[in-house]
């Protein structure tokens, strides 16, 4: 197979609330921020190409949906599809890829799905020809969100997606998905129903963390963001996943970290989790 680190629009939000209650004297020493306290992130897919020619594409980025004024609310820097662009870097279009593999349905991992904004149009879903992949529970959560998150989930998307045919939704009683070739698991301390995919690759097993290990910085246990549902149940929940993978010589593929697509796990002799930087 052929793993591809694929780049998608960047963001900048507010660096309180990615690093939750880490204060900003601890976290400002791990990233840069700007004044307006905000940092960058990226949003990182992962594109799999296996040997038989299958393409699946682990989630999409924000994208370009949102209308001028919400990309400056929420810090989109580029205006155009910036995963689309670079797809086609690679001589691939949107209309190749075979399936969507989506960890969640948060506007900074779905919003790639949408056509880019244009003024007095409704965005429409993109890559026509694949399978949409979503965790039922997950699934569940996006039609009746909390309070809590409710800006989190494109309202449009409820209706795109089954309108389409092509929305699968995986049960948490799930092990693999794609027929067996990747394998999945469930975390509930971001979102409920956050799907985490496993690759089997060459390289040693690689997991596409989501926004359970947004970056680097969160692989230490206690840094938790702002933005998670329960980080108690999270704290837990990474640290089994770290657990295993230090234990298979595993791997962390990350949608947010700026200058980290991929990091090998690592623990030193006081029990710190780190990662170091590995090729796909």
């Amino acid at each position: 197979m052929k793993l591809t680190a694929i780049e998608g629009n960047t963001q900048r939000l507010d660096g309180g609330a990615m690093f939750g209650n880490a204060p900003k004297a601890v976290w400002s020493k791990w990233i840069e921020v700007d004044d307006q306290n905000r940092i960058n992130l990226a949003a990182r897919a992962l594109l799999v190409e296996f040997d038989d020619g299958f393409k699946a594409l682990f989630e999409t980025g924000v994208g370009a949906f949102f209308s001028p004024d919400l990309r400056e609310r929420y810090g989109v820097k580029e205006a155009n599809h910036q995963l689309l662009a670079n797809l086609a870097q690679h001589q691939i279009g949107h209309e190749d890829i075979d399936a969507v593999v989506l960890s969640h349905l948060h506007f900074d991992h779905a919003g790639g799905l949408l056509t880019p904004w244009e003024e007095g149009k409704a965005s429409e879903l993109l890559f026509p020809n694949a399978r949409y992949l979503v965790s039922e529970t997950h699934w569940q959560r996006s039609l009746n969100p909390h309070p809590r998150d409710r800006a989190s989930f494109i309202e449009r998307l409820s209706t795109l997606l089954p309108a389409s045919g092509r929305l699968e939704l995986i049960g948490q009683d799930r092990e693999s998905i794609l027929e067996g070739r990747v394998k999945v698991r469930f975390s509930d301390g971001h979102t409920p129903g956050l799907m985490l995919s496993e690759v089997d690759s060459p390289n040693g097993p690689l997991v596409f963390c989501a926004d359970l290990i947004p970056g680097v910085p969160w692989v230490h246990l206690p840094i938790t963001m702002g933005y998670d549902r329960f980080p108690e149940r999270l704290i837990d929940e990474k640290s089994l996943l770290l657990a295993d993978l230090l234990q298979r010589n595993g791997r962390l593929f990350f949608t947010h970290d700026t200058e980290m697509a991929c990091g090998k796990v690592q623990r030193d002799e006081r029990g710190r989790y780190s990662v170091r930087a590995d090729r796909l």
